[in-house]
């Protein structure tokens, strides 16, 4: 009798349920993703330190390894390579000066608008000559970004393209002009006076210049 019961008791599992994998309890953390994404972070904050002074070059993986408390090695298993380091920088530097224009006031002048929004953009690149030297010169040999990096720095572009439509100016032209311009006065600015002003405090005036000459309506000389 005590043969029998054994034998009931011990039914052999089936086919499917001994092949299922256990199915995922909503509202779980997935602590190893978590954990890899604040390693990632740790290393980009430390890259910044490390090349902010010495200069995009000052990159060297041993020594940024050194900062974080892993070898040189380790690092590879969360970013392929140092261009990918890069990469990343460059993508978080475009997503904060995204974020900043974003958060700019609404305004009813069109007008103050677009020079706020430019003064931002040159306080931006002012503020950290090395961040602007990956943004916006090609100082890396062979690095190129890629588009995941690229993006946030279209979508500013773009709003920069909405605030100058909301002044009348829209010509292809004019958007050239407008980037060449205000790009001009950050170049200046950090290439002859690192940390000052002399440059983008002309920012006003450039640009009621620029609009005299390619908003509606103003009188063309």
């Amino acid at each position: 009798m005590s043969g029998k019961v054994s034998a009931q008791r011990a039914k052999p599992l089936s086919d499917a349920s001994a092949g299922q994998q256990p199915t995922p309890v909503a509202g779980l953390r997935d602590r190893r993703t978590e954990r890899s994404a604040a390693t990632r972070q740790e290393i980009l904050d430390a890259a910044w330190e490390l090349v902010r002074g010495p200069g995009l070059a000052a990159l060297v993986m041993r020594d940024l390894g050194s900062r974080v408390g892993m070898r040189a090695q380790s690092l590879y298993a969360y970013f392929p390579s140092k261009h990918a380091i890069y990469d990343a920088m460059f993508g978080e530097g475009n997503q904060e000066i995204l974020d900043r224009t974003l958060r700019l006031p609404a305004r009813s002048d069109p007008v103050r608008a677009l020079k706020e929004q430019a003064r931002l953009y040159l306080q931006f690149c002012v503020e950290d000559p090395v961040r602007y030297q990956l943004l916006y010169q090609r100082t890396i040999p062979s690095f190129a970004p890629s588009p995941e990096s690229y993006a946030p720095a279209v979508e500013a572009l773009d709003l920069a393209r909405v605030a100058l439509a909301a002044c009348g100016v829209t010509a292809p032209r004019a958007r050239d002009t407008w980037t060449a311009l205000i790009g001009g006065l950050a170049a200046q600015q950090n290439s002859n006076e690192p940390g000052g002003d002399r440059w983008v405090r002309l920012a006003d005036d450039v640009i009621d210049m620029f609009l005299a000459h390619h908003q509606p309506g103003k009188a063309k000389p």
